[in-house]
């Protein structure tokens, strides 16, 4: 009887959930009917196989694969993607695992490694039940579906990164508050671009923090309380920061015309005319640091 769809096991560690994402995506684009996936422990030597689709059994589960080790690991070792036809009779792996594989009844197997920054962070599977040619469109695909994890992955150590940098300013120091400023904007252009809830839910928790509020609003001391949407927040604080139109654009993602808009709604909620004072009105709001 086949198990559920898709199985995690083990902790929630950083890519776990875009590894989710990049199994579903490798699937779809390939047509293969199993996928797994593992990340690299650090200091271990060995990436543990936690994510899981279309599988059988639990032969898989939790299967710690060391460096140079199956299929697996030796792409972990090279750092390239390796394949084969029939992974039982391949001479080109070690077979460490084989007990493993044919529980699961693989065959034909393909391996692709997730690198950030020179170093492997994980494996992407894909697997047939039959022993036949993976073919070169398929590796492709998978090789397309590593590299967007990858992607992913480089912006959540950016997130992560600048979160650990992000404190509050001591004292009054202008060349404090505007390093803070320009954290803010960061933060919030990135928060967008990230997959994982947590993650994205920690930064805009920094970003209110910075700005002084936690909910999004702000008052000005003899004003009525100002409401912006995230996005419009977002545009504002790229502009503090003094990016043009077309350089908020890019590092939301967005259009100009897009961030042009967004402007404009801002500071008619703030009633102003202009993107400096926008930008002077949600700080007196609390809305940005």
């Amino acid at each position: 009887m086949a198990l559920e769809p898709s199985v995690s096991v083990g902790p929630a560690w950083p890519g776990r959930t875009d590894m989710r994402g990049a199994l579903h995506r490798l699937r779809q684009s390939t047509g293969l009917p199993l996928a797994f996936a593992g990340l690299v422990e650090p200091g271990a030597g060995q990436l543990r196989i936690s994510e899981l689709r279309g599988h059988r059994t639990t032969s898989l589960h939790g299967l710690a694969v060391r460096s140079g080790n199956g299929l697996g690991g030796k792409a972990v070792a090279l750092a390239r993607p390796c394949w084969v036809t029939d992974y039982s009779a391949s001479r080109r792996i070690s077979h460490e695992y084989d007990a493993a594989v044919a529980a699961e009844g693989i065959r034909s197997v393909l391996a692709v490694p997730v690198v950030v920054r020179r170093q492997v962070r994980g494996v992407l599977y894909g697997a047939l039940r039959t022993a036949q040619p993976l073919g070169d469109r398929t590796v492709a695909a998978a090789l397309e579906a590593a590299r967007d994890l990858e992607q992913t992955l480089v912006v959540h150590d950016e997130a992560r990164n600048l979160l650990a940098a992000t404190v509050s300013p001591e004292g009054e120091s202008a060349g404090a508050w505007e390093e803070v400023r320009q954290a803010h904007g960061e933060l919030r252009a990135l928060a967008p671009r990230v997959n994982d809830p947590e993650l994205r839910a920690e930064l805009l928790r920094v970003c209110g923090r910075l700005a002084g509020v936690t909910d999004g609003e702000g008052a000005a001391p003899d004003g009525p309380r100002v409401a912006l949407t995230p996005r419009e927040t977002d545009v504002l604080a790229c502009v503090a920061t003094g990016a043009s139109n077309r350089v908020a654009a890019d590092r939301l993602g967005l259009r100009p015309e897009t961030v042009k808009a967004y402007l404009g709604s801002a500071m008619r909620k703030l009633g102003v005319h202009g993107r400096w004072e926008a930008v002077v009105a949600a700080r007196r709001a609390g809305l940005l640091p």
